[in-house]
């Protein structure tokens, strides 16, 4: 399950706004790679919607069925806004519902030929 906790809006080109809904899953224990130490994260994801504001701010503390998965993309750049740091990176998280889920679960991503 993930969790909607925010929305945000955006202004296309042609002056019109549509609005996003940030959704955010459990927590989970992580290990540093740096420190070797282990801290407390959630994956977070923007999910697209053609929600009004009103129902955007209503849909605050919903559940859905799904998790947010990790999905490789080209690379392209990324400013860290704390430190200014620009990072590659060739990832993003995505949401994927509960059926898509259950597929990815199930399907065998390498095939090993003897």
């Amino acid at each position: 399950m993930v969790k909607i906790v925010d929305y945000k809006t955006y202004q296309k080109d042609d002056g019109s706004e549509f609005h996003t809904l940030l959704i955010q899953s459990g927590v989970e224990a992580i290990k540093s790679k740096q420190t070797g130490r282990t801290y407390l994260t959630a994956k977070a994801a923007r999910l697209s919607c053609t929600f009004n504001k009103e129902t955007c701010e209503s849909l605050i503390g919903s559940e859905l069925p799904g998790e947010i998965a990790k999905v490789a993309v080209e690379p392209f750049e990324y400013t860290d806004k704390t430190t200014g740091e620009i990072i590659t990176l060739s990832h993003r998280y995505e949401y994927i519902n509960e059926q898509q889920s259950i597929i990815k679960d199930n399907l065998i991503e390498k095939e090993m030929v003897f």
